[in-house]
Protein backbone atom coordinates (compact mmCIF):
# COMPACT_ATOMS: atom_id res chain seq x y z
CA UNK A 1 0.00 0.00 0.00
CA UNK A 2 1.29 3.43 -0.85
CA UNK A 3 0.06 6.96 -1.09
CA UNK A 4 0.80 10.66 -0.98
CA UNK A 5 -1.32 11.55 2.01
CA UNK A 6 1.13 14.00 3.55
CA UNK A 7 -0.74 13.96 6.87
CA UNK A 8 1.39 16.76 8.26
CA UNK A 9 0.95 18.84 5.11
CA UNK A 10 -2.81 18.51 4.90
CA UNK A 11 -3.78 18.28 8.53
CA UNK A 12 -1.19 20.33 10.38
CA UNK A 13 -3.76 22.96 11.40
CA UNK A 14 -6.47 20.40 12.18
CA UNK A 15 -5.14 18.59 15.22
CA UNK A 16 -7.33 18.19 18.29
CA UNK A 17 -4.88 19.92 20.63
CA UNK A 18 -6.13 20.48 24.14
CA UNK A 19 -6.27 24.24 23.62
CA UNK A 20 -8.72 23.79 20.73
CA UNK A 21 -10.59 20.75 21.97
CA UNK A 22 -13.64 22.71 23.13
CA UNK A 23 -13.95 24.43 19.77
CA UNK A 24 -13.54 21.08 18.00
CA UNK A 25 -16.38 19.61 20.07
CA UNK A 26 -18.60 22.58 19.26
CA UNK A 27 -18.00 22.23 15.54
CA UNK A 28 -18.60 18.48 15.60
CA UNK A 29 -21.81 19.00 17.58
CA UNK A 30 -23.04 21.41 14.91
CA UNK A 31 -22.20 18.86 12.23
CA UNK A 32 -24.04 16.19 14.23
CA UNK A 33 -27.19 18.31 14.49
CA UNK A 34 -27.20 18.83 10.73
CA UNK A 35 -26.66 15.11 10.14
CA UNK A 36 -29.65 14.23 12.35
CA UNK A 37 -31.91 16.82 10.76
CA UNK A 38 -31.00 16.01 7.14
CA UNK A 39 -30.86 12.26 7.72
CA UNK A 40 -34.16 12.20 9.57
CA UNK A 41 -32.90 9.85 12.27
CA UNK A 42 -30.91 9.89 15.49
CA UNK A 43 -29.91 6.26 15.00
CA UNK A 44 -26.53 5.93 13.25
CA UNK A 45 -27.60 2.52 11.95
CA UNK A 46 -30.26 4.28 9.90
CA UNK A 47 -28.34 7.49 9.20
CA UNK A 48 -24.98 6.99 7.50
CA UNK A 49 -24.01 10.64 7.73
CA UNK A 50 -24.62 10.65 11.48
CA UNK A 51 -22.56 7.47 11.81
CA UNK A 52 -19.68 9.21 10.04
CA UNK A 53 -19.87 12.24 12.34
CA UNK A 54 -20.00 10.01 15.44
CA UNK A 55 -16.85 8.23 14.24
CA UNK A 56 -15.20 11.64 13.90
CA UNK A 57 -16.37 12.63 17.39
CA UNK A 58 -15.10 9.44 19.00
CA UNK A 59 -11.70 9.86 17.33
CA UNK A 60 -11.17 13.17 19.16
CA UNK A 61 -12.51 11.73 22.45
CA UNK A 62 -15.76 13.63 22.52
CA UNK A 63 -17.59 12.26 25.61
CA UNK A 64 -20.39 9.78 24.94
CA UNK A 65 -22.83 11.80 27.02
CA UNK A 66 -22.05 14.89 24.93
CA UNK A 67 -22.75 12.93 21.76
CA UNK A 68 -26.06 11.70 23.19
CA UNK A 69 -27.11 15.17 24.36
CA UNK A 70 -26.36 16.61 20.95
CA UNK A 71 -28.42 13.96 19.17
CA UNK A 72 -31.28 14.42 21.64
CA UNK A 73 -31.18 18.17 21.08
CA UNK A 74 -31.36 17.71 17.32
CA UNK A 75 -34.31 15.35 17.67
CA UNK A 76 -36.24 17.68 19.95
CA UNK A 77 -38.98 19.52 18.10
CA UNK A 78 -37.96 23.03 17.12
CA UNK A 79 -34.51 22.80 18.70
CA UNK A 80 -31.29 23.78 17.07
CA UNK A 81 -30.48 26.27 14.34
CA UNK A 82 -30.97 25.78 10.64
CA UNK A 83 -27.46 25.46 9.30
CA UNK A 84 -26.48 25.70 5.66
CA UNK A 85 -23.52 23.85 4.15
CA UNK A 86 -21.19 26.05 2.12
CA UNK A 87 -17.99 25.22 0.25
CA UNK A 88 -15.49 27.87 -0.75
CA UNK A 89 -12.65 27.24 -3.20
CA UNK A 90 -9.69 29.42 -3.99
CA UNK A 91 -5.97 29.95 -3.94
CA UNK A 92 -3.49 30.89 -1.27
CA UNK A 93 -0.10 32.50 -1.95
CA UNK A 94 1.67 31.22 -5.09
CA UNK A 95 -1.35 29.23 -6.21
CA UNK A 96 -1.81 26.84 -3.27
CA UNK A 97 -5.24 25.25 -3.70
CA UNK A 98 -7.57 25.69 -0.71
CA UNK A 99 -11.02 24.27 0.03
CA UNK A 100 -13.02 25.61 2.98
CA UNK A 101 -16.08 23.70 4.21
CA UNK A 102 -18.47 25.67 6.42
CA UNK A 103 -21.73 25.21 8.30
CA UNK A 104 -23.49 28.49 8.94
CA UNK A 105 -26.83 29.96 9.93
CA UNK A 106 -25.91 33.22 8.18
CA UNK A 107 -24.13 33.09 4.83
CA UNK A 108 -24.03 36.90 4.77
CA UNK A 109 -21.66 36.69 7.74
CA UNK A 110 -19.62 33.69 6.68
CA UNK A 111 -18.89 34.43 3.03
CA UNK A 112 -17.43 37.94 3.59
CA UNK A 113 -15.31 36.65 6.48
CA UNK A 114 -13.82 33.88 4.34
CA UNK A 115 -13.22 36.22 1.40
CA UNK A 116 -11.52 38.75 3.69
CA UNK A 117 -9.02 36.16 4.95
CA UNK A 118 -8.14 35.04 1.43
CA UNK A 119 -7.65 38.64 0.28
CA UNK A 120 -5.71 39.74 3.36
CA UNK A 121 -3.10 37.00 3.05
CA UNK A 122 -2.42 37.29 -0.67
CA UNK A 123 -4.91 34.70 -1.84
CA UNK A 124 -8.17 34.87 -3.74
CA UNK A 125 -11.47 33.05 -3.81
CA UNK A 126 -12.45 31.38 -7.07
CA UNK A 127 -15.52 29.89 -8.65
CA UNK A 128 -17.01 26.58 -7.50
CA UNK A 129 -14.92 23.75 -8.90
CA UNK A 130 -11.79 25.83 -9.53
CA UNK A 131 -9.64 23.61 -7.29
CA UNK A 132 -11.84 20.72 -6.11
CA UNK A 133 -11.22 18.88 -9.39
CA UNK A 134 -7.68 18.27 -8.11
CA UNK A 135 -8.85 16.67 -4.84
CA UNK A 136 -10.43 13.30 -4.11
CA UNK A 137 -12.82 12.68 -1.22
CA UNK A 138 -11.77 9.69 0.87
CA UNK A 139 -12.29 8.22 4.29
CA UNK A 140 -9.18 9.06 6.32
CA UNK A 141 -8.23 7.50 9.64
CA UNK A 142 -5.09 8.69 11.40
CA UNK A 143 -3.63 6.18 13.86
CA UNK A 144 -1.38 7.44 16.63
CA UNK A 145 2.17 6.04 16.51
CA UNK A 146 3.95 8.72 18.50
CA UNK A 147 5.80 6.10 20.54
CA UNK A 148 6.70 4.22 17.34
CA UNK A 149 5.54 0.97 18.90
CA UNK A 150 3.36 -0.11 15.98
CA UNK A 151 4.69 -2.42 13.27
CA UNK A 152 3.89 -1.19 9.77
CA UNK A 153 3.25 -4.65 8.34
CA UNK A 154 0.83 -5.44 11.16
CA UNK A 155 -1.03 -2.16 10.74
CA UNK A 156 -1.19 -2.74 6.99
CA UNK A 157 -2.63 -6.23 7.44
CA UNK A 158 -5.19 -5.04 9.99
CA UNK A 159 -6.18 -2.11 7.77
CA UNK A 160 -6.66 -4.34 4.73
CA UNK A 161 -8.71 -6.81 6.73
CA UNK A 162 -10.86 -3.91 7.99
CA UNK A 163 -11.62 -2.92 4.40
CA UNK A 164 -9.13 -0.10 3.83
CA UNK A 165 -7.72 0.73 0.40
CA UNK A 166 -4.42 2.36 1.25
CA UNK A 167 -1.94 3.09 4.05
CA UNK A 168 0.76 5.72 4.48
CA UNK A 169 3.45 5.65 7.16
CA UNK A 170 4.06 9.23 8.30
CA UNK A 171 6.38 8.36 11.19
CA UNK A 172 4.41 9.34 14.27
CA UNK A 173 1.11 8.44 12.61
CA UNK A 174 -0.22 5.91 10.12
CA UNK A 175 -2.80 7.30 7.70
CA UNK A 176 -5.39 4.80 6.53
CA UNK A 177 -7.56 5.47 3.48
CA UNK A 178 -10.84 3.92 2.44
CA UNK A 179 -13.92 4.74 0.43
CA UNK A 180 -15.99 7.41 2.21
CA UNK A 181 -18.91 5.01 2.59
CA UNK A 182 -16.62 2.50 4.34
CA UNK A 183 -15.26 4.95 6.93
CA UNK A 184 -17.48 3.84 9.80
CA UNK A 185 -16.94 0.12 9.26
CA UNK A 186 -13.18 0.48 8.87
CA UNK A 187 -12.80 2.76 11.89
CA UNK A 188 -14.91 0.44 14.06
CA UNK A 189 -12.85 -2.58 13.02
CA UNK A 190 -9.56 -0.82 13.74
CA UNK A 191 -10.87 0.52 17.04
CA UNK A 192 -11.87 -3.02 18.01
CA UNK A 193 -8.34 -4.12 17.12
CA UNK A 194 -7.01 -1.70 19.75
CA UNK A 195 -5.82 1.24 17.67
CA UNK A 196 -5.99 4.83 18.92
CA UNK A 197 -6.98 7.51 16.44
CA UNK A 198 -5.97 11.11 16.00
CA UNK A 199 -8.93 11.55 13.65
CA UNK A 200 -11.44 9.62 11.57
CA UNK A 201 -13.30 11.60 8.94
CA UNK A 202 -14.03 12.19 5.29
CA UNK A 203 -11.14 14.17 3.83
CA UNK A 204 -10.30 15.95 0.60
CA UNK A 205 -6.94 14.56 -0.57
CA UNK A 206 -4.97 16.53 -3.20
CA UNK A 207 -3.56 14.82 -6.26
CA UNK A 208 -0.44 16.99 -6.20
CA UNK A 209 1.32 19.34 -3.81
CA UNK A 210 2.72 22.88 -4.09
CA UNK A 211 5.87 24.09 -2.34
CA UNK A 212 6.28 27.64 -1.10
CA UNK A 213 9.79 29.08 -1.34
CA UNK A 214 9.35 32.69 -0.21
CA UNK A 215 9.26 33.43 3.50
CA UNK A 216 6.47 35.95 3.02
CA UNK A 217 4.29 33.40 1.23
CA UNK A 218 4.90 30.84 3.97
CA UNK A 219 3.93 33.30 6.72
CA UNK A 220 0.82 34.41 4.85
CA UNK A 221 -0.26 30.83 4.23
CA UNK A 222 0.28 29.81 7.84
CA UNK A 223 -1.68 32.78 9.15
CA UNK A 224 -4.52 32.36 6.67
CA UNK A 225 -4.97 28.68 7.57
CA UNK A 226 -4.79 29.46 11.29
CA UNK A 227 -7.51 32.10 11.11
CA UNK A 228 -9.72 30.00 8.84
CA UNK A 229 -9.54 27.17 11.36
CA UNK A 230 -10.43 29.54 14.20
CA UNK A 231 -13.57 30.80 12.44
CA UNK A 232 -16.59 29.31 14.22
CA UNK A 233 -18.41 28.68 10.94
CA UNK A 234 -15.55 26.75 9.34
CA UNK A 235 -15.70 22.96 9.71
CA UNK A 236 -12.73 21.88 7.58
CA UNK A 237 -9.88 23.40 5.60
CA UNK A 238 -8.11 21.32 2.95
CA UNK A 239 -5.12 22.42 0.89
CA UNK A 240 -2.24 21.12 -1.21
CA UNK A 241 0.63 22.98 0.43
CA UNK A 242 3.72 20.78 0.72
CA UNK A 243 5.20 21.75 4.09
CA UNK A 244 8.08 19.26 4.12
Amino acid sequence: MSGHSKWHNIQKTKGAADAKRSQAFTKIAREMIVAVKTGGSGDPKNNSKLATVIAKAKAVNMPKDSIKRTIDKALASGSGDNYETLQFEGYGPSGVAVIVEALTDNRNRTAPNIRHLFDKYNGNLGATGCVSWNFERKGQIVINNEDEELDEDTVMMDALEAGADDLKNEGDVFVVYCAPEDLVAVSEALEAAGYTFESAEEAMIPNDLVKLEKEGDIKNMERMLELLEEDDDVQNVWHNWDQD
